[in-house]
């Protein structure tokens, strides 16, 4: 039976769980009052270990195994909120979830790096988290910690950052400790991070949770202006269970040799995946049975359709048909050295710009020279400081000379004064970065999800630095909430970002991270700035997991607005306007020409490519900055589009995604993804468009036939055809007959359908060539009986019954619910014997487009159909309508999964394809995209740190950076955007960015001039999709004096709004060596 809630004693169980034990693992206690002050707030959260329940658990890449790690909790694991945490859920898996669930964490230093670090880990859900902070907040810390206002100065940071951090999160136990750390409170924790620790310190508490039964995960995190550093130690031998996150790969096998090795043939339907190396398990293989026993085999010589197997195959039986081949996912145990030997001897760092592959064994020297600098002046250095940055570069040469062989050449004198200068700032988008990462190595640590971080990361962004090197004067502090981002950069900088005019597309998990970051960073606060934000979207549940300016209490508000105000919570000097527009061609009468022109820069936080495609192109046609990113899971990208450097975000686009062919779908399928896209299809078929059919013709039957006459095609007989199986054949009246429906669906689909496929291919049917017809991908289908004893089988029909009755307006009754009463309802049902037909087409064309077939006599039956409809109609009760359902994945209780789920798990029966779970079916057939926090919040920071340099202007185009990082490996790449392509003529040259103007409202012949004065015979004029000029055209020269506005709206009828005061015109020439120019765009200003 498919997953279904109960309320037990106010509790909510799964029907299916089978997890009664609990576990013998310590429980720890998370109180440590003798340590210091203490908070604790709001538990919700029930106590949670792995237990044993791993039967219903979906993975979402590979499999997990059931293992302790680190120190878990126990009791039994707390109900996942679906609704809550689903695109999370598609990431992690359930089993992670509930790792996550059961783990205690520490974040020590609450200023910007362990505030976002903090939230990260509240939102993805861990058990409890324990803020530590000796210090109070200062000034200081408002340019980069979102928790603080003005109101917090003087307090203490940890006891400041309870209320708001508990707010993201209710089911998380938020506590604090205000005191010195001893060793021995490190016990409670399955991991600890600290952000603002010495070295000697560090070292001290690492060795204890190195040496700790089990392991205490450590991590220690820096950020230093535009420098940053991770370090990470999860213990002597930590096992990773699942490396990447990706599903396991798999392939359908065409044929495997009786040889040693053997030669394994896949199908040329998907290029396999696989590596050598791999291990792999083999199922559904016939003839060759001896590959079924599912044994792990080693793989060798992987190629995109075949692989050789290392294994003598030449005594088993000979391969007849069939086979799937899966990757097994190997656990992978890493042994990582505690700080004390990872210092002088670091081994390989993560590397994340190529550029700059000599940085991190310099980071690494620097990072410890500031702890040597702080530890000798009780002190960071002063932002401007020759004398404190020369004193650095002393301590880093001295550093630098004992290290013996791995001494470095150059310790770049130039690079550690810009580190010590910055050193004391925490900046925000540095801390969204870094707190994305590490909120991520956390979550590795607690469950074992995801290839750890091994072991130094060091990361700098000097090149957004202003291009003028600031005076020295220009660093010091202004007693503004700005300083350490003063420090930084200056205040002539800080000047340019609260003076920026912004326009940002989007306000969900992107948006919502970019309002954080901008607002402390003091963009567009300042007296000239502005900030816009539009969404056409409201908040839904799911959002709250990661959207985090968003409460329980805001569900069904407006993104835009919600989020705009929390932004200004942030700082409320923030110069915001919150619109609810979808930005596109039928808002240009908002997002007017006077509105792109007075923009500084443009940043979307979008979920979809055509909305970023059209504001690519307002932004190339305005010569406005584009900050584009995106994520997918623990994948994030970005990508900076900036005027005549780079090329445009639609330059480059990623291949089509490979749609299914429709008879493989309807006929033909082979995996659950092809059994959940015709459910879905299913569902929205019966449950919405034929319904609102139904209505259509209700409305205006004499318009509605008129329209059906003059299609007059195989889609308008198919849609009276539904209309008429409502309205007479189908129609209900009582849930009985909802019932009814249900089950005779069942018969329909699951029986006779197949009867009769098998009937038209039987078993050994072979093609017009003479080859199996049932040969691989297909597999050959079986009917299935009905059975009221099958859950499955009667909770479709439950679903399906409840939905029906819902488009009918049926009252539902409380029996419908209750299995034993239900089944006797269905018992009633009388189900007519089938035979099968010889004369059925069914479509094998896999470049087919439709199902339905033309017929000579197409219109004659629709006009039989119509007369049959009308007839029907006037036995309907007065004012019928029906009411088409549209589909929500994110309702539990709405029946709408419940039914897909069940008609996909039923054609999986059909075709022997495993079964999945509703939360699985969801993904697919949702479309949901996997989200997590962490990524989000990283790619925000990313971006952030390029829009220094957008603001401050004049960088050249080796000063950016595009990225693709993915948290789960972990892989930062980053490298310079890519310039435009140029195209040269005589001695101009132009790109995409350009845009040729005219002004004074010319002539047609003045146009025409204009660019024969460049060289350029222009032969065809257009304005959308209307020719004004061709020189082939004798009767065009007419045209040459009018104006070539006038001629727009005379030719193609161009209504010119009033706020629009030029037209765009399309212009193909040629030189005068009758080669084609390919020439900007050009623009008539007639106003």
């Amino acid at each position: 039976m498919l997953p279904r809630k109960r309320a037990v004693a106010g509790e909510v169980v799964d029907d299916d769980s089978d997890n009664t034990g609990t576990s013998s693992i310590k429980k720890h206690r998370i109180s440590s009052s003798a340590a210091g002050t203490e908070t604790t707030v709001n538990n919700n959260n029930s106590g949670s270990s792995l237990g044993n329940n791993s039967g219903n658990s979906n993975h979402s890449g590979g499999s997990e195994v059931e293992l302790q790690i680190m120190a878990l909790g126990d009791g039994h694991p707390p109900d996942i909120d679906e609704d809550l945490h689903s695109r999370q859920l598609a990431v992690y898996g359930r089993e992670t979830m509930r790792r996550l669930f059961a783990s205690n964490v520490l974040v020590s230093g609450l200023q910007g790096l362990g505030a976002e670090i903090a939230k990260n880990l509240i939102l993805a859900g861990v058990k409890s988290v324990t803020l530590h902070d000796e210090g109070t907040v200062e000034l200081w810390d408002m340019s980069s910690n979102f928790i603080f206002s003005e109101n917090d100065v003087g307090k203490n940071r940890a006891l400041a950052s309870v209320q708001k951090l508990q707010e993201l999160n209710n089911a998380v136990v938020i506590s604090t400790l205000t005191t010195k750390l001893t060793k021995e409170d490190l016990s409670d924790f399955q991991a600890v991070v600290f952000t603002d620790i010495y070295f000697e310190k560090a070292i001290e508490f690492n060795d204890y949770c190195h040496s700790h039964q089990p392991p205490i995960a450590f991590i220690k995190a820096e950020v230093r202006g535009l420098f940053g550093s991770v370090f990470c130690d999860f213990g002597p031998e930590f096992t990773v269970f699942d490396v990447d996150g990706e599903e396991p790969h798999t392939g359908i096998i065409a044929s495997i040799s009786n040889d040693n090795p053997a030669l394994v043939s896949c199908v040329d339907d998907e290029r396999l995946e696989f590596q050598d190396g791999d291990l792999v398990v083999f199922s559904e293989v016939h003839g060759m049975t001896e590959l079924n026993d599912g044994k792990p085999r080693k793989i060798k010589n992987a190629r995109p359709y075949s692989f050789t197997l290392e294994e003598d195959t030449t005594n088993f039986g000979t391969y007849e048909k069939g086979g799937i081949v899966t990757q097994v996912k190997q656990p992978k145990v890493l042994n990582f050295k505690p700080l004390r030997e990872a210092l002088s001897d670091p081994g390989d760092f993560l590397l994340s710009d190529f550029s700059k592959f000599d940085r991190p064994p310099l980071l690494h020297l620097a990072f410890q020279a500031l702890d040597r600098f702080i530890s000798e002046l009780g002190r960071f250095p002063v932002a401007g400081s020759e004398e404190d940055a020369q004193k650095l570069i002393f301590i880093s040469s001295n550093i630098n000379e004992g290290l013996g062989d791995g001494k470095l050449e150059d310790i770049n004198p130039k690079l550690l004064r810009h580190f010590a200068f910055g050193a004391r700032a925490v900046l925000n988008p540095m801390a969204a970065m870094f707190g994305g990462i590490v909120g991520q190595e956390v979550v590795k640590a607690c469950s074992g999800k995801f290839h750890p971080l091994f072991q130094f990361f060091y990361f700098d962004s000097v090149e957004s630095l202003p291009t003028e090197a600031p005076d020295s004067s220009d660093f010091k502090p202004l007693n503004s909430r700005y300083d350490a981002q003063i420090s930084v950069f200056g205040s002539k900088l800080q000047k340019k970002l609260e003076d920026a005019v912004v326009f940002m597309v989007g306000s969900g998990a992107l948006g919502c991270e970019f309002l954080k970051n901008v607002a402390l960073m003091g963009v567009s606060c300042g007296n000239q700035g502005k900030l816009t934000i539009t969404d056409d979207d409201v908040i839904e549940k799911s959002n709250l997991s990661r959207q985090f300016l968003f409460r329980d209490w805001n569900i069904g508000q407006a993104k835009s607005t919600v989020a705009a105000s929390a932004a200004q919570t942030i700082n409320p000097c923030l110069h915001i306007e919150a619109l609810q527009n979808r930005v596109g061609p039928e808002t240009e009468n908002v997002f007017n020409d006077a509105f792109w022109e007075n923009l500084s820069v443009v940043i979307n936080a979008l979920d979809n490519v055509n909305a970023r495609l059209y504001v690519d192109q307002r932004c190339l046609y305005f010569q406005k900055p584009l900050l584009e990113s995106g994520t997918l899971g623990a994948k994030c990208n970005t990508q900076m589009v900036i005027p005549h450097l780079t090329e445009n975000y639609g330059a480059s686009r990623d291949p089509p995604e490979k749609q299914a062919p429709m008879c493989t779908v309807h006929s033909f399928p082979h995996n659950i993804d092809h059994c959940l896209t015709w459910a879905r299809s299913e569902f929205e078929g019966l449950l919405e468009k034929t319904p609102a059919e139904v209505n259509a013709f209700l409305s205006n039957p004499t318009e509605y036939a008129s329209a059906m006459r003059n299609a007059g095609d195989a889609q308008a007989r198919d849609n009276l055809e539904r209309v008429l199986e409502c309205l007479e054949r189908e129609r209900c009246e009582t849930f009985q007959d909802c019932i009814t429906w249900a089950r005779l669906r069942f018969e329909d689909y699951f029986v006779n359908r197949v009867k009769q496929l098998i009937f038209t291919f039987p078993e050994d049917a072979a093609t017009s060539t003479g080859a199996p017809f049932w040969s691989a991908p297909k597999r050959f289908p079986h009917p299935l009986q009905f059975s009221a004893a099958d859950a499955g089988h009667l909770y479709f029909v439950m679903a399906a019954s409840i939905l029906r009755a819902e488009t009918f307006g049926i009252p539902i009754p409380d029996w419908a619910k209750h299995p034993k009463k239900l089944a006797e309802a269905v018992d009633k049902v009388i189900v007519p014997e089938f035979q099968p037909k010889t004369d059925v087409k069914i479509v094998t064309d896999e470049k087919a487009t439709s199902l339905s077939t033309a017929s000579v006599d197409d219109a004659a039956v629709i006009n039989e159909l119509l007369a049959k409809i009308e007839q029907s109609w006037k036995s309907l009760p007065p004012g019928f309508r029906m009411n088409p359902i549209q589909f929500e994945k994110d309702d539990d209780t709405n029946y709408h999964m419940d039914l897909i789920a069940g008609l996909a798990n039923m054609r999986a029966r059909n075709y022997s394809i495993p079964e999945v779970d509703k939360l699985k079916a969801k993904f697919i057939a949702g479309r949901i995209i996997p989200a997590i926090a962490t990524s989000t919040a990283m790619a925000t920071g990313l971006v952030c740190l390029e829009l220094y340099k957008v603001l401050d202007g004049g960088h050249k185009l080796e000063d950016y950076r595009n990225t693709f990082a993915n948290l789960a490996l972990p892989l930062f790449s980053m490298a310079e955007p890519v310039p435009p392509k140029v195209i040269k003529h005589r001695d101009m040259s132009w790109t995409v960015w350009d845009r040729w103007i005219l002004k004074d409202n010319p002539t047609l012949r003045e146009l025409l001039q204009w660019l024969k004065d460049k060289g350029l015979n222009a032969y065809s004029i257009s304005c959308g999709s209307c020719l004004l000029y061709n020189s082939m055209f004798p009767r065009h020269r007419e045209r040459m004096d009018k104006k070539v506005v006038d001629l727009a709206r005379e030719v193609a009828k161009v209504e010119l709004p009033a706020y629009r005061s030029h037209l765009d015109v399309v212009v193909a020439c040629e030189d005068d060596e009758d080669n084609d120019i390919d020439i900007p765009q050009v623009s008539i200003y007639f106003g």
